[in-house]
């Protein structure tokens, strides 16, 4: 069976070009202070830029994420919201409509302290927040820092 290379998906080279956009953003002169904002400020752009049920989550994720660990700092990550600690990656949110995937998706990095034996998940599939899985948001949150 011979399969020949596609190249990358319009999603996958816009998530590129989104990531570049952000280390030359990261790149620029202005104080950590000044940079910090300013990703913030991204994040929550990006974020009100949504569709409807995908904004709806990253606006709860947000919340939980800013108010169960405020030492995690928000940015951006190849145009998804993402949440770092002392410069490295934690955890992410990637909505649904950006890979046209039938659901949106928490992830955590391996910097995340979610180890759990010889195996561990480290992306959740994420429909709606109800009060239990913003529970479970936040337990893994803790988690993740600790």
């Amino acid at each position: 069976m011979s399969r020949s290379y596609e190249g990358f998906t319009a999603e996958e080279r816009a998530a590129m070009k989104e990531h570049a956009t952000e280390q030359r953003k990261a790149a620029r002169a202005g104080s950590r202070a000044e940079k910090a904002a300013e990703a913030v400020r991204d994040v929550l752009a990006k974020i009100a830029g949504m569709r409807d049920a995908d904004r709806v989550l990253a606006e709860r994720v947000h919340a939980i994420v800013t108010t169960t660990a405020p030492e995690l700092e928000p940015k951006l990550w190849y145009g998804m919201p993402c949440y770092a600690l002392g410069g490295k990656n934690v955890l992410y949110f990637r909505p649904a409509e950006k890979f046209k995937s039938r659901y949106a998706t928490l992830g955590f990095e391996d910097r995340a302290n979610l180890d759990d034996g010889g195996m561990w998940a480290t992306s959740f599939a994420l429909i709606e927040i109800t009060p239990e899985v913003e529970n479970r948001i936040a337990q893994l949150v803790k988690q993740a820092v600790s």
